[in-house]
């Protein structure tokens, strides 16, 4: 059990780490575009401050409208107990064991095999799953998927990747207002009037800043969504008492033959599993622009804490 603990408190630790490091970054992006358009450094503070303030305007508003795009983009219809009542037996039972609320589920009629868990708080969340995950599973299979997605809940993830998702359009907005207004004056008027070579050494390494940081914040958002999912699969084997159970259904759907076309890019780190992908490259999808870590890594760890458990 000290063993299990302390794998659950390294991926908390390392998603922390990669925000810190990303709101770090944002701060450099910022203050650097901001020295380059004034060409005086003194302008670095007030820029950053921007920067902060525009994340956090975007962080409101996608808390308070997300959830709802991410069911209507993904083509989920609310689901009632008389329509599945095994499904919300399953659920009922897994939220008595953790002391959460019991959230609204949802279907996605399509036979590809996924599942995802949206909301702004425990209180507030969806949980939603295809029929063709519902229609293959077994019932300790489903019980892993489900107590995956609320992991997802009750460790706030989905609050935690909607600031991510908000600081990376943060950085990519920041890039495109920065570029333009360095190549259409900015601190090349300064750099004119004699301000020395320093402000040339600036505008260079803010275009090129501006080139590189949407590519580095993207890459940095899907490091910390493979840790979540690392965490989440951790907790719900703590939440079962089971770890085979989701194991297993990893294993089912990384064999799946069916993509999920109501998927997005803006979407896709919300699914137990990359929904945009064909048959076999499930497994083997391991880069660093997964948002995914590779199933086979993730059913390694979670056999791993079912030995820890005997």
């Amino acid at each position: 059990m000290a063993q299990f603990e302390q794998l659950v408190a390294a991926n908390k630790r390392n998603s922390v780490l990669l925000v810190i490091a990303f709101i770090a970054f944002l701060c450099v992006l910022g203050g650097v575009l901001g020295w380059a358009i004034w060409g005086d450094p003194r302008a670095a503070v007030p820029s950053i401050a921007i920067a902060l303030a525009v994340s956090l305007v975007m962080a409101l508003i996608g808390y308070f409208s997300g959830p709802q795009a991410v069911l209507a983009l993904s083509g989920a219809r609310p689901l009632s107990k008389q329509e599945d009542p095994q499904l919300y037996n399953v659920v009922e039972e897994l939220t008595l064991a953790s002391g959460l609320p019991m959230p609204k589920l949802h279907v996605i009629d399509t036979p590809a095999m996924n599942a995802f868990a949206t909301g702004r708080s425990p209180e507030r969340a969806h949980v939603a799953v295809t029929r063709g995950l519902r229609e293959r599973l077994s019932r300790d299979q489903l019980q892993g998927v489900l107590a995956h997605e609320l992991s997802h809940v009750k460790n706030l993830d989905i609050r935690f990747m909607t600031l991510m998702a908000v600081l990376v359009g943060t950085v990519v907005m920041l890039a495109h207002i920065g570029t333009r207004a360095i190549f259409y004056g900015g601190g090349r008027r300064r750099s004119s009037k004699g301000s020395g070579p320093l402000i040339l050494i600036v505008l260079a390494v803010a275009v090129v800043l501006a080139i590189v940081a949407p590519i580095l914040a993207k890459l940095i958002q899907l490091a910390v969504s493979r840790q979540r999912e690392f965490l989440a699969d951790a907790s719900a084997a703590r939440m079962t008492r089971y770890p085979e159970g989701l194991a297993g259904a990893l294993e089912v759907l990384a064999a799946d033959t069916h993509e999920l076309p109501q998927a997005s890019g803006a979407t896709a780190h919300l699914f137990i599993s990359e929904p945009r992908m064909a048959r076999g490259r499930r497994r083997r999808h391991g880069s660093a622009w997964s948002s995914h870590p590779p199933i086979e890594e993730r059913v390694r760890r979670l056999r791993s804490i079912g030995g820890m458990q005997r």
